[in-house]
């Protein structure tokens, strides 16, 4: 009787611990993720801050050189955009095109290197307020935007 005691607590040890270690690794990750997490959310909004401002040269210092951009038009599946010089040629046309405009975030998430911001694009069209809703989906890497795919309702 005294034996099987022995192992049985022996086993409620062993196993005890080999949870408490697996533990620590789930902890562990759940930090690395964490921390990944916000680097993208931390990339992410430097990189809208710079566009408010229309500063191409911040938005693209926010951007890797690599990056790809999807714009929403032309409809139905809007025109990509892949590195550094197609997107900086891109962005400089759209803030002299568009003086006014402006992106609100209504709502924004990140879950390790992938981010979506739900966001109203304003700006004065033909004289009047004018604005159009819609989603940003972002892949951050090294502290950089590499991809904005922009989603638009309506």
């Amino acid at each position: 009787m005294n034996k099987l005691l022995t192992l049985l607590l022996l086993a409620f040890f062993f196993t005890s611990c080999k949870t408490s270690i697996s533990n620590k690794k789930t902890q562990l990750g759940m930090k690395t993720e964490n921390s990944t997490t916000s680097l993208t959310l931390a990339a992410v909004e430097r990189f809208n801050a710079a566009f408010n401002r229309h500063d191409v040269d911040a938005v693209m210092n926010a951007m890797t050189e690599d990056c790809i951009f999807e714009n929403t038009n032309p409809a139905p599946d809007g025109a990509r955009l892949v590195g550094a010089e197609q997107v900086r040629a891109y962005w400089t046309k759209f803030f002299t095109n568009n003086p006014d405009a402006v992106f609100e975030a209504e709502d924004i998430f990140a879950s390790s290197d992938r981010c979506v911001v739900r966001w109203i694009y304003r700006k004065t069209k033909d004289g009047k307020p004018w604005h159009l809703r819609g989603v940003d989906v972002f892949k951050v890497r090294d502290g950089k935007v590499a991809e904005k795919l922009a989603y638009v309702k309506g």
